[in-house]
C-alpha cells in the first residue's frame, strides 16, 4: 500500500482468498485492505497514538440516518458524555479533497453535531472547528490533543 502523509504505525495482515486482509483494533476484525481502509486505520492510529483519543470513544464505519437516507461515516470520536467531539471522512488517497468532501461532511454533522471535523485523504489533512453560532466552521492547523 501507498505512503501515506502519517508517521509509520505497525498493522497485522493476513491473506484469504487472494485478498490481503488488516486488522482493524476498533472494530476487532480483519477487514478487507483498500486504498480508503488503508487511510481509515492510519487515522485510527494517529487518533490513538497522536492525538490520545481512548480507544473506548472511538467508533468506525456506522450507520447514520440523514434525511430518511442511510449513510456510513467513517470514524467519530466521541466525548465522556457521548456527544460527539470529531468526524472523520477518509478518502483513498487517490481522490482529491474538494468541496464535495466538505460538503458531505458537513450534512453528516447536521445529524451528529460534532465541535471538529476532519477530512483527509491519507496525503493531505483539513481540520475545521464548527461555530455553531454562525453556521459556519473555522480551518485550524490540527485537531486538539486530548486532555
Amino acid at each position: 500500500m501507498q505512503n501515506l502523509n502519517f508517521p509509520k504505525y505497525s498493522f497485522r495482515f493476513k491473506s484469504s482468498e487472494n485478498k490481503t486482509l488488516v486488522f482493524d483494533e476498533i472494530r476487532k476484525k480483519f477487514v478487507v485492505l483498500a486504498p480508503e481502509e488503508w487511510v481509515r486505520l492510519h487515522v485510527v492510529q494517529f487518533l490513538l497514538k497522536e492525538k490520545k483519543y481512548p480507544k473506548s470513544l472511538i467508533n468506525v464505519e456506522k450507520q447514520l440516518k440523514l434525511n430518511n437516507t442511510i449513510k456510513r461515516y467513517d470514524v467519530v470520536v466521541f466525548n465522556n458524555d457521548g456527544s460527539i467531539f470529531l468526524i472523520v471522512e477518509c478518502k483513498a488517497p487517490s481522490i482529491p479533497i474538494t468541496q464535495l468532501t466538505f460538503d458531505q461532511i458537513a450534512r453528516y454533522n447536521l445529524a451528529l453535531d460534532a465541535e471538529y471535523l476532519m477530512v483527509t485523504n491519507g496525503l493531505e489533512h483539513f481540520y475545521c472547528q464548527i461555530d455553531f453560532e454562525n453556521k459556519r466552521y473555522n480551518f485550524l492547523k490540527d485537531i486538539p490533543v486530548r486532555d
